[in-house]
Protein backbone atom coordinates (compact mmCIF):
# COMPACT_ATOMS: atom_id res chain seq x y z
CA UNK A 1 0.00 0.00 0.00
CA UNK A 2 1.10 3.41 -0.36
CA UNK A 3 1.70 5.54 2.11
CA UNK A 4 -0.68 8.97 1.10
CA UNK A 5 0.74 10.77 3.46
CA UNK A 6 3.80 12.14 1.35
CA UNK A 7 1.93 14.97 0.32
CA UNK A 8 -0.92 15.50 2.75
CA UNK A 9 -1.74 19.04 1.42
CA UNK A 10 -2.96 17.17 -2.51
CA UNK A 11 -6.55 18.01 -3.19
CA UNK A 12 -8.23 17.71 -6.32
CA UNK A 13 -7.58 21.43 -7.09
CA UNK A 14 -3.80 20.24 -6.77
CA UNK A 15 -3.93 17.10 -8.48
CA UNK A 16 -5.74 19.08 -11.56
CA UNK A 17 -2.82 21.46 -11.71
CA UNK A 18 -0.10 19.02 -11.23
CA UNK A 19 -1.34 17.13 -14.34
CA UNK A 20 -1.71 20.32 -15.93
CA UNK A 21 1.35 21.35 -15.24
CA UNK A 22 2.86 17.97 -16.27
CA UNK A 23 0.47 18.00 -19.86
CA UNK A 24 2.59 21.55 -20.33
CA UNK A 25 6.00 20.37 -19.36
CA UNK A 26 5.42 17.23 -21.58
CA UNK A 27 4.48 19.98 -24.64
CA UNK A 28 7.41 21.89 -23.79
CA UNK A 29 9.60 22.32 -27.26
CA UNK A 30 12.39 20.39 -25.94
CA UNK A 31 10.41 17.90 -24.42
CA UNK A 32 8.47 17.21 -27.76
CA UNK A 33 11.67 16.75 -29.46
CA UNK A 34 12.63 14.16 -26.71
CA UNK A 35 9.56 12.30 -27.38
CA UNK A 36 9.68 12.34 -30.78
CA UNK A 37 12.57 10.83 -31.52
CA UNK A 38 11.93 7.99 -28.79
CA UNK A 39 8.71 7.59 -30.24
CA UNK A 40 10.05 7.34 -33.40
CA UNK A 41 12.90 4.53 -32.34
CA UNK A 42 10.18 2.62 -30.67
CA UNK A 43 7.85 2.65 -33.71
CA UNK A 44 4.20 1.12 -32.80
CA UNK A 45 5.85 -1.25 -30.20
CA UNK A 46 4.75 -1.19 -26.53
CA UNK A 47 7.68 -2.98 -25.38
CA UNK A 48 10.03 0.01 -27.33
CA UNK A 49 7.39 2.84 -25.87
CA UNK A 50 7.54 1.18 -22.15
CA UNK A 51 11.84 1.43 -22.57
CA UNK A 52 12.28 4.62 -24.26
CA UNK A 53 9.71 7.20 -24.19
CA UNK A 54 8.09 5.90 -20.65
CA UNK A 55 11.31 6.95 -18.48
CA UNK A 56 11.33 9.98 -20.30
CA UNK A 57 7.40 10.94 -19.63
CA UNK A 58 8.15 9.85 -16.43
CA UNK A 59 11.37 12.15 -15.10
CA UNK A 60 9.34 15.01 -16.87
CA UNK A 61 6.35 13.95 -14.55
CA UNK A 62 8.93 13.85 -11.28
CA UNK A 63 10.18 17.17 -12.06
CA UNK A 64 6.72 18.78 -11.91
CA UNK A 65 5.40 16.30 -8.59
CA UNK A 66 8.25 17.47 -6.44
CA UNK A 67 6.83 20.90 -6.10
CA UNK A 68 3.56 18.93 -4.98
CA UNK A 69 5.06 17.46 -2.29
CA UNK A 70 5.98 13.67 -3.38
CA UNK A 71 9.40 12.64 -3.23
CA UNK A 72 11.94 12.94 -6.08
CA UNK A 73 12.78 9.17 -5.65
CA UNK A 74 11.07 6.25 -7.20
CA UNK A 75 8.17 5.91 -4.36
CA UNK A 76 7.14 9.48 -5.81
CA UNK A 77 5.58 8.70 -8.75
CA UNK A 78 4.20 5.75 -7.25
CA UNK A 79 2.69 7.51 -4.51
CA UNK A 80 1.36 10.65 -7.12
CA UNK A 81 -0.35 7.67 -9.63
CA UNK A 82 -2.30 6.18 -6.28
CA UNK A 83 -3.53 9.50 -5.18
CA UNK A 84 -4.39 10.36 -8.73
CA UNK A 85 -6.22 7.20 -9.18
CA UNK A 86 -8.31 7.61 -6.07
CA UNK A 87 -8.97 11.42 -6.93
CA UNK A 88 -9.93 10.38 -10.26
CA UNK A 89 -13.19 8.21 -8.81
CA UNK A 90 -13.97 11.59 -7.32
CA UNK A 91 -13.38 14.21 -10.06
CA UNK A 92 -13.94 12.39 -14.11
CA UNK A 93 -11.52 15.68 -14.83
CA UNK A 94 -8.57 14.01 -13.25
CA UNK A 95 -9.06 10.84 -14.88
CA UNK A 96 -8.81 12.89 -18.17
CA UNK A 97 -5.70 14.78 -18.19
CA UNK A 98 -4.69 11.40 -16.64
CA UNK A 99 -5.03 9.61 -19.53
CA UNK A 100 -3.75 12.83 -21.94
CA UNK A 101 -0.51 11.72 -20.28
CA UNK A 102 -0.77 8.04 -20.14
CA UNK A 103 -1.31 8.52 -24.19
CA UNK A 104 2.03 9.79 -24.58
CA UNK A 105 4.08 6.46 -23.29
CA UNK A 106 1.15 4.14 -24.44
CA UNK A 107 0.63 3.80 -28.43
CA UNK A 108 -3.09 3.69 -29.84
CA UNK A 109 -4.93 1.12 -29.31
CA UNK A 110 -6.28 -0.17 -32.82
CA UNK A 111 -10.01 -1.63 -32.37
CA UNK A 112 -10.47 -4.44 -34.84
CA UNK A 113 -13.36 -3.96 -37.53
CA UNK A 114 -15.60 -7.22 -36.06
CA UNK A 115 -15.61 -5.68 -32.50
CA UNK A 116 -14.00 -8.96 -31.16
CA UNK A 117 -11.19 -8.38 -28.13
CA UNK A 118 -8.52 -9.98 -28.44
CA UNK A 119 -5.30 -10.61 -26.07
Amino acid sequence: MINMTAAPNFTVESAKAALNEILTALSAPENVKKISEAKENSGNEMLKMMQFVFPIVIQIQMDVIKNYGFSEGREGPLQFLQCIRTLEREDPEIGRLHNQIRAYFLPPVASSPSGEASL
